[in-house]
């Protein structure tokens, strides 16, 4: 198919922006949309825990699966020091405590676009030993198809992922 038939107007001037970016600019079409919702989305995450609703999540193991255990690897000083920060505030703001349990996985950051630490949880062993969900997610194709005539995408980043309530 020719590429001229597929990019138009509309295609040629869409550019990825980011929250942040769309704050800085009044004249973003986003900007007002941001803003009447603004108390919708917290700049930053709770420092305590969100009440006990109830819901308990359990990982499925293959049968015979013993300990899913992978020894953390090296990592450069400036990770260790992010790694100690975070661990040491939700420890402070009783988020997290030291773990009791039998699995261990390597944990390490990438950088973020923002320039932020994103922390990151190798489950190779664990996934490897998972039992799959019977309601996987959807397919790539059925996710695109869903997407034709969509004109606005957003990508989620929660503020600190997991941790986020």
């Amino acid at each position: 198919m020719d590429p001229e038939v597929l990019e138009d107007e509309r295609t040629s001037k869409r550019q990825t922006r980011y929250g942040a970016a769309i704050l800085k600019d009044h004249s973003d079409p986003y900007y007002a949309l941001l803003k009447e919702f603004s108390d919708v989305v917290n700049d930053d995450p709770p420092s305590v825990l969100p009440p006990v609703r109830g819901v308990r999540h359990e990982i499925d193991l293959v049968p015979g699966t013993k300990y899913c255990t992978t020894r953390q690897w090296p990592l450069p000083k400036e990770q260790v020091d992010v790694i100690d920060a975070f661990f040491a505030a939700k420890l402070a703001a009783g988020m997290v405590r030291e773990s009791k349990s039998p699995h261990s996985s390597p944990t390490f950051f990438v950088r973020k676009p923002n320039g932020k630490w994103r922390m990151v949880h190798a489950f190779n062993t664990l996934n490897a030993a998972t039992i799959p969900a019977s309601t996987p997610i959807p397919r790539k194709d059925v996710l695109q198809n869903n997407m034709a005539g969509c004109t606005i995408f957003s990508a989620l980043d929660m503020v600190d992922g997991y941790y986020q309530s």
